[in-house]
C-alpha cells in the first residue's frame, strides 16, 4: 500500500527566485519537491525555464510580451522595487510563508514583513531567517551560527554558543542553543 500526499494551495512556502548563481542545485531540488509556487523576476525567466521549472507568476517592471511565457504563468506589474512588489503580492494571496533565493541580504527590506509572512532567505551557503527572543533549536557541535546586525540586538545572551568573533558563534556541543533579546526579532544565520 502506497502513502499518497495531497498538497493543498499554499500550504508550502512560496518560492521567489532572484539569483541561483551561488546556490547549490541538490538544495534547490529540495525546495522544489513540494511543488511550491514559483515567482521570478522577468529577467530570470528564461533562465528558471531553462532548469525545467514551471514558473508560475512573473515580477515585471515593463509590460512583456505575453506570448513569450508559458502557459497559466500570471505577470505582477512592478512600480517599486522587486522584493517589496513580492512579499506584498504573496501576503495579498494569503501566502503563510516563502522561501527566497538571492545573492544579497538586508535586513531592513524585509523588517516590514516578519509579521506578516514567514520569510527564509537563503543567500549563498546560508540560511537566514528572523527568530523572535526565546528562539531555541538543537543543532550538532562545532555548527556556525550568525547573528546579523547584532549590535542593533538589545540585551542579547546566548546559551550553547560560543562567540568566534562579533556576530558569529558555534555551537558548544550536541544539543539546543537559545537567544534571548529585547528587540521583537533579529536575523540570524545558518550554514546550510
Amino acid at each position: 500500500m502506497s502513502s499518497h500526499h495531497i498538497i493543498r494551495e499554499k500550504q508550502e512556502p512560496a518560492l521567489l527566485i532572484f539569483d541561483l548563481s551561488e546556490f547549490n542545485e541538490e538544495y534547490l531540488g529540495q525546495l522544489l519537491e513540494w511543488s511550491p509556487m514559483i515567482m521570478v523576476p522577468l529577467n530570470l525567466f528564461e533562465k528558471v525555464v531553462s532548469l525545467g521549472i514551471k514558473v508560475d507568476a512573473v515580477l515585471a517592471k515593463e509590460n512583456p510580451n505575453l506570448l513569450y511565457f508559458q502557459e497559466h504563468v500570471k505577470v505582477i506589474p512592478c512600480d517599486e522595487n522587486l522584493l517589496d512588489c513580492a512579499l506584498k503580492h504573496l501576503v495579498g494571496e494569503g501566502f503563510p510563508a516563502v522561501n527566497i533565493i538571492g545573492n544579497h541580504f538586508k535586513a531592513n527590506e524585509y523588517q516590514f514583513y516578519t509579521d506578516l509572512i514567514d520569510v527564509v532567505v537563503f543567500n549563498g551557503n546560508r540560511k537566514i531567517f528572523p527568530v523572535k527572543s526565546g528562539f531555541s533549536k538543537w543543532k550538532t557541535s562545532g555548527e556556525n551560527v550568525f547573528i546579523l546586525q547584532e549590535s542593533l540586538a538589545s540585551n542579547l545572551s546566548t546559551s550553547g554558543l560560543h562567540c568566534i568573533e562579533p556576530a558569529h558563534y558555534r555551537t558548544e556541543k550536541d544539543g539546543f542553543y537559545s537567544l534571548t533579546f529585547q528587540n521583537s526579532f533579529i536575523f540570524i544565520a545558518e550554514e546550510i
